[in-house]
Formats: structure tokens, C-alpha cells, sequence
């Protein structure tokens, strides 16, 4: 531990401290960026393991949601479950059942699961009400905050189904259950009132268990409690498992490229401060041999140094956890949104450790130039000062003299070779920037590309839908996942039909026809169906006519090109365990169709699956968008405001697409990406801006003397630019090839923890242009760095400069 006393050691720290403000001030500064961004990093890496086991544990989450058969088991013999071998609490026996309800447009939402529960609290599953109340009258619900948008608030009113004598339900509330135990709630009256035929009522158990962290035991647990009612009470479980491998999934794509930019700044702050605290010692030789002469013995000297380097590190570092944190507050909010237990508070370790392991690598560091220092003779440092030792570099001077180019510039190429270790440094420090900016333009593109690629209707120049309602008031998206998928068709209706009151898809296809400025069109319905061997339903997108202009990014095997065949993701073929080439048989309406799988897509909707198939497959099923391409020349604005007009009266509508929001996600990503490169370019510019400063004073002496012999202030700038546009290139050069072969491995990483591998189109986002721009912001950060210096240079007067030693 250093002791500074206010004896001659402090004065002589505190002097060189302040006498070289702009070595502190690059210390400090560089310090704070490579601490707020592992703050930051390690922060969100932390969150991005975190906020599910948070969320869960604040809950009080289910291991085992039951579902149950109330005929066969009384409501006594369910409560008597909750004191099974193993369970440590329980809550329930709550009525449940499925409805689907119908928003102010008309439209339908998704099937949802409607538990009666009389409030939010309990021993298991403690919903979060994230605005409004709980309900507690007949005709009040509270749905889960998923669902939350421009149709859907507290206070909206909802059709029970799509019967015209359907009950009203007004949204009280809107919640998030981490255990993903239901899609609403009501009072248990209200369950037995929404109740039919076709959808009873069931009793719902949640459960805690002693012992429920691998498969084998919540199985264990689930035989526990099978055997506990009569045989054929039980009809289904969840096992808290799967909701966390989704969540998993969705946080854990965050956690490769963080790790990447957490590596790169630690070894940036490496470079950067090592750099700096070696020029100081090198720059600043006489004064050793000064303070040694009057006194200081080497191990003060040490000390001393030690602490000019410890001083503006430790200033910097604060100023680094404070502005890391307040950066991560926002990430962190966004990050918890997705799992609904209010935002995460930033890891107080992390904040401890990033601190004390920087002050650690600025103190070690230092010792070694410090160590120097204190070895130094008297005699030498004082004659020689803080000029390089004589004939260093000298061979470069000779050899870069017969060059044919202005010698400002020959002199200004062999100025690295006069301190290589310094150039090294300056040369590593813009290579990382490089490198940064590189990774960050690339994942942003690929980001970008995913977002494109997932939503390929956004292809097409005009949409038209069979109903106006689904174009004013698109509906919520689904409560699990990220899916794009609309929801299927209302209950009552056959699935993948039009609503009631619709436009008839003959006659919109016949004005498509007859529109001029129509150069293609397909049409497109989106309904569930069922695939033998997938437990529930799964969400199927039929197409007709040609739809390759709408098709999705494929991985292995080849789109749709008729009927009888079926595009699936991954998730499905590991589900299953088939492969391309194999056969599916797939039910909807009581339609059966035998598929066979042609092709595997690229598909980011989490957990969710979704199917492709051709409309043919399914004579009952028509389309309700169709998905127009215009002719060249052609406005697609004028031609769906003219085919509007045309299929309007007819029930349907016709619109552009516009620019569609970004996912939370991806926005999450992208912001995070862009503050940390921005961070980690500031610190490579404040490392040439040190390496400049340093070459600069040092050299002041001989610049005195090119000027005194004709050296324009224009000539002194290119001398003083010229090494740092040199470094700058060569950094630039090394800097590209490593941010892009950097890209390329961690975008994969990040595709394989959602489960899914990635198309061409996501990794080859960089061309030739954007590969050139990329190489030459090496340089410019490089001469960012060393302008101020170079301006300083060109201005000083030749008699100070020829005084200056």
C-alpha cells in the first residue's frame, strides 16, 4: 500500500500529477472507459444468467403446474396433494378452462388458458401486477401483460368469444406469471360462467417441491402426485423446466457478444494504460536523476511513480463504476421486461471486482517502467533526459531518407523505430478499436438481417387483407416466445376461414387480377393445426400460387414448390428427431394430409413452432392476406390507395407496408454494441493521443531545428501525422481481418443458444465498400488522436522549441 505523506514523496506526486495534467487526464479517462464498459459487460452478463431465477424465486415460481379432472378427483383429494412426499407448498385447486376472446375490432385473440384465482398472492405463483388491479366482480379479467399494446390496456373491453350473445369482459389488470401458468385470470365464478361443452372445466394445482432440478426428478415428482388421485384424474403437467430453457434461450444470446466486448475492453485498458505509464517514466528521466541526486533513494522513486499511475487510475475508476451502472440501469430494465419481475439491480460484486482487478493491471503495469526508474543511475538520467538513447532508429532515418518522397514524411515513417515498444502499443491499441468497430458493424447488420429474414411479408410492396380489422388493429403477439405468428382463426368458425362479414379471397384475387400495376401476387393463411407426435397445436403458414418472393431463409433442403410438402425449423426436426426427406402427417379441421418435410428454415420465434405448407393441402382453408408485388415504375402507395378503393366495399383492405419497429431485443443488442465500441474507439484514441503527446515533446528539440532550417507549420503537421497515419493504416489492416473472423464466431454462438443455426444472408454482411471504410477507420482514429498534438507542434515558435530540452 502506498502512503502519501505531506512530506517531500507527496509534493514530488501531487507535482507530477498535476504538472502533466494530460497524462492524468488520458490515465483517468482511459481507465473510466475500460471499467464502465466491464461494468456494463459483466453486469449484463451476470442479468442475462440471472433474471429468470430472480424472477422465479421473487414469484415463489411453480416446479409443477398440474392440470386436473374434477369429475374423477374431488376437491378434498386435490388439496390433500399439496402434503404429498416432497412437496413443500402448494396453491390451489383453482378452476381453469380455454376461451378465446374477441377484441374491440372484432378480431380474435389466440386460445387462452383462464384460471379463477381470488387474488394475485399465495404460496406458489405470486402474480406480479404490472398495471391495473386484480379482478374481483363478475365480467372483469386480468390479462397477462404480453398481450399489452394499442388494442389491448387496462380498461379494454373484450368479447368472451365470437358469438353475438357472448358475454363482455373488461381488462381490470395486466399480469406476469414467471411459471407461465395462465393466459388470464378472473374470479372462480367467472371460470364456471365462460365454461362449455367443448372447453370444461378443470382444476389447476401449482406445487413447490423439495427436490425438482433435473428432468429425472420433477418425472420422479409428477409420479408422486399421479399416484395421489385416482387413475385418469391427472391430465397434464408443466414442468417449470420448460419455461426456463425458453427464457434461457431468449437471454442467453446476449451473453456471447457481451463476453466479447468485455475481453476486448479489458485488453484495450491493458495496452492503453501500460503505454501511457511506460512514456511517463521514459519522458521523464532527468527528473529522476534530479530527485535522486537530492536525495530520493530508489525504492521512493518507485513509489512515486506507482502512485502518479495509481492516483488518476483510481479517479477514473470510480468515475467508471458510477457511469457503468447508471448506463446499465436502462439494459437491465429492458432485459427483466422480458420476465416480468421489475428491473434487475447490477450486481454488486461485479462492481467490487472490476474496480479492484483494474487497479490490480494499472499496478502492475506500472511497476515494471517504475522498477526502471528506480534503477536508473544519477549521472545518466540527468544527460540523458528524456531524448531517446543516441542511434536508436538511426538505420530507419538512413533507409527511409532514399525513398522518393518529402522528407517530412520520410522523417515522420522512421519516428516509430525510434521507441518500437511505444509504436506497438499505439499499433495494438488502434487495431482494438478497429476491432470493436468491425464486430459492432457486422452484429448490427446480421441483427438487421435477422429481423428481415423473420419477417419476410415486409418483401412484399402492398398487403391485402379479407377483413379491415386485421389491418387497423393487428393483434397482440403470443404470451411465450417472440413469435410473429398471427393467431388462428375465432372458435366457431372453421380454422383458417374468413370471419363473418369478410371479403370473399375469389373476388379480391379477381380485382388483383384486373389492378393495373399488378406484376405477382400469393396469398397466405395462418391457422393451427396438429402434427402427429407434437403434443398441442402448432401454428401452420399456408401459401398458394408461387410464394418464393415470401419464402423463408433456408438452412438445408429447398422452399415450397407444390403441394404435399412441408417447411419446418429445427426446434421441430429435434422434437421429433426427423430429417429432411421424411413424412408428417398433419390435421386441421379434420383434414389429414401426409407431408413430406422438404426443407429446414431459419427461425428465431423461441420455443414456438411453426410449419409451412401449401394451401392445396387443405381444400377447406382460404387464404386471408395476399402478399402483392407492384410492376416497375408504379407507386405502391397510389396502386393500394386505387386498390383499396376497389376491395374496401368488399370487406377488405389494402396498405404499404411501413417501417417496422425493431424487436426489444435486438434494439437491446444494438444500443449495447454501439456504447461499447464507442467506448473502446474513445480508448484507442486516447491512446494515440498519448503516444502523440509523448513522441511530440520529446522530439520538440529537433522540430525547433527543422524549423529553424525552413520546416513550414504545414511540413511539421504532416511530420507529426505521418507515424500515427502509418500505425493507424497498419492497425486498420490487422484490426479488420480480426473483427470479421470475430463476427464470424461469436454470431453462431449466439444463434446456437436460441437454438437454431444461421443462413448465409446473417453471416455475410460485409462487402467491399463497408470492408474499406472499416480498414480506414484505423487511420482515422489514429489521426483523431494526434491532431491536437500536431496543431500544438506546427504552432510552437522555433526559439521556445530550440530552448525546450
Amino acid at each position: 500500500m502506498i502512503r502519501l505523506g505531506s512530506g517531500a514523496l507527496g509534493r514530488v506526486v501531487r507535482s507530477g500529477v498535476g504538472r502533466r495534467w494530460g497524462r492524468t487526464v488520458v490515465i483517468a479517462v482511459a481507465t473510466m472507459m475500460a471499467v464502465a464498459s466491464a461494468v456494463v459487460a459483466g453486469t449484463l452478463l451476470v442479468a442475462s444468467s440471472e433474471p429468470f431465477a430472480h424472477a422465479f424465486g421473487k414469484q415463489r415460481g411453480a416446479h409443477l403446474s398440474a392440470e386436473y379432472d374434477p369429475v374423477k378427483a374431488s376437491t378434498a383429494q386435490l388439496a390433500r396433494t399439496g402434503k404429498a412426499t416432497g412437496v413443500t407448498a402448494s396453491a390451489g385447486p383453482y378452476p381453469a378452462t380455454t376461451f378465446r376472446p374477441v377484441d374491440p375490432t372484432g378480431f380474435p385473440l389466440p386460445t387462452l388458458t383462464l384460471v379463477g384465482r381470488p387474488g394475485p398472492g399465495g404460496a406458489v405463483d405470486r402474480v406480479d401486477l404490472t398495471s391495473g388491479r386484480w379482478a374481483r366482480a363478475p365480467g372483469e379479467v386480468v390479462l397477462a401483460a404480453s398481450f399489452e399494446g394499442p388494442a389491448i390496456a387496462v380498461g379494454t373491453t373484450l368479447r368472451a368469444s365470437d358469438a353475438t350473445d357472448a358475454p363482455t369482459l373488461t381488462i381490470v389488470g395486466l399480469a406476469v406469471s414467471v411459471s407461465d401458468t395462465a393466459d388470464a385470470w378472473t374470479t372462480p365464478a367467472q371460470v364456471n360462467t365462460l365454461a362449455s361443452k367443448a372447453n370444461p372445466v378443470t382444476r389447476q394445482m401449482l406445487y413447490r417441491f423439495d427436490s425438482a432440478s433435473t428432468t429425472e426428478q420433477v418425472l420422479a415428482d409428477r409420479r408422486t402426485l399421479a399416484a395421489a388421485v385416482p387413475p385418469g384424474a391427472l391430465l397434464g403437467t408443466r414442468s417449470w423446466l420448460d419455461t426456463q430453457r425458453a427464457a434461457d434461450q431468449a437471454a442467453a444470446a446476449t451473453v456471447p457478444f457481451v463476453t466479447a466486448f468485455g475481453v476486448l475492453g479489458n485488453v484495450m485498458s491493458v495496452i492503453t494504460v501500460s503505454s501511457v505509464i511506460s512514456g511517463a517514466v521514459g519522458t521523464s528521466r532527468r527528473r529522476i536523476g534530479i530527485l535522486k541526486a537530492i536525495g530520493f533513494t530508489p525504492r521512493e522513486v518507485v513509489r512515486a511513480y506507482l502512485a502518479q499511475a495509481l492516483l488518476p487510475a483510481s479517479v477514473g475508476t470510480a468515475l467508471g463504476v458510477a457511469l457503468g451502472n447508471l448506463l446499465a440501469v436502462p439494459l437491465l430494465a429492458d432485459t427483466e421486461a422480458m420476465y416480468g419481475a421489475g428491473p434487475l439491480a447490477a450486481a454488486w460484486w461485479v462492481s467490487a471486482a472490476v474496480p479492484a482487478a483494474t487497479l490490480v493491471v494499472v499496478g502492475l503495469a506500472a511497476l515494471a517502467p517504475a522498477l526502471r526508474a528506480g534503477r536508473l543511475r544519477t549521472v545518466e538520467a540527468i544527460a540523458l533526459g528524456r531524448s531517446p538513447r543516441p542511434g536508436r532508429g538511426q538505420w530507419a532515418h538512413r533507409a527511409l531518407a532514399r525513398l522518393p518522397l518529402p522528407r517530412p514524411v520520410t522523417y515522420g515513417l522512421a519516428t516509430p523505430f525510434t521507441h518500437p515498444v511505444r509504436a506497438l502499443a499505439t499499433l495494438l491499441a488502434v487495431a482494438s478499436g478497429t476491432v470493436a468497430a468491425t464486430f459492432a458493424v457486422g452484429l448490427t447488420s446480421s441483427l438487421t438481417a435477422i429481423g428481415t429474414a423473420q419477417d419476410p411479408e415486409r418483401r412484399a410492396a402492398v398487403t391485402v387483407t379479407t377483413t379491415r380489422a386485421h389491418h387497423l388493429a393487428p393483434p397482440p403477439p403470443p404470451p411465450a416466445g417472440d413469435s410473429a405468428t398471427s393467431p388462428s382463426p375465432p372458435r366457431g368458425a372453421a380454422p383458417g376461414t374468413p370471419p363473418p362479414g369478410s371479403a370473399d379471397p375469389a373476388k379480391v384475387r379477381a380485382a388483383l387480377a384486373s389492378q393495373p400495376g399488378t406484376d405477382s401476387y400469393y396469398g397466405k393463411a395462418q391457422t393451427e393445426v396438429t402434427v402427429a407426435g407434437v403434443p398441442g397445436s402448432v401454428q401452420a403458414s399456408l401459401y398458394e400460387v408461387d410464394a418464393r418472393s415470401g419464402s423463408y431463409e433456408m438452412l438445408s433442403g429447398h422452399w415450397l414448390t407444390g403441394p404435399g410438402q412441408v417447411v419446418v425449423p429445427s426446434r421441430f426436426l429435434e422434437r421429433t428427431s426427423t430429417q429432411i426427406g421424411d413424412t408428417v402427417r398433419v390435421t386441421h379441421a379434420g383434414e389429414s394430409a401426409r407431408l413430406r418435410i422438404v426443407g429446414e428454415s431459419f427461425d428465431t420465434s423461441g420455443d414456438d413452432l411453426e410449419i409451412h405448407a401449401d394451401l392445396a393441402d387443405f381444400p377447406s382453408v382460404e387464404p386471408d392476406t395476399f402478399l402483392v408485388e407492384v410492376r416497375p415504375g408504379v407507386s405502391a402507395d397510389a396502386y393500394a390507395r386505387e386498390l383499396a378503393a376497389v376491395v374496401q366495399p368488399l370487406g377488405g383492405d389494402a396498405t404499404t407496408h411501413t417501417s417496422p419497429g425493431r424487436d426489444s431485443v435486438v434494439l437491446l443488442m444494438s444500443a449495447l454494441a454501439a456504447l461499447l465500441t464507442l467506448m473502446l474507439v474513445c480508448v484507442a484514441g486516447l491512446g494515440v493521443l498519448d503516444s502523440a503527446v509523448l513522441d511530440t515533446r520529446e522530439r520538440v528539440h529537433d522540430l525547433g531545428v527543422c524549423k529553424a532550417i525552413g520546416m513550414s507549420p504545414r511540413q511539421t503537421m504532416l511530420l507529426v501525422l505521418t507515424p500515427v497515419t502509418a500505425l493507424g493504416t497498419l492497425g486498420g489492416l490487422l484490426g479488420v481481418p480480426a473483427g470479421y473472423a470475430l463476427h464470424h464466431l461469436v454470431m453462431p454462438v449466439m444463434g446456437h443458444a436460441v437454438g437454431t443455426t444461421l443462413p448465409p444472408s446473417v453471416l455475410d454482411v460485409y462487402d467491399p465498400l463497408r470492408l474499406l471504410l472499416l480498414g480506414l477507420s484505423g487511420a482515422a482514429i489514429a489521426l483523431l488522436g494526434a491532431l491536437a498534438p500536431a496543431g500544438w507542434a506546427a504552432r510552437t515558435r522555433t526559439a521556445v522549441a530550440l530552448r525546450a530540452e
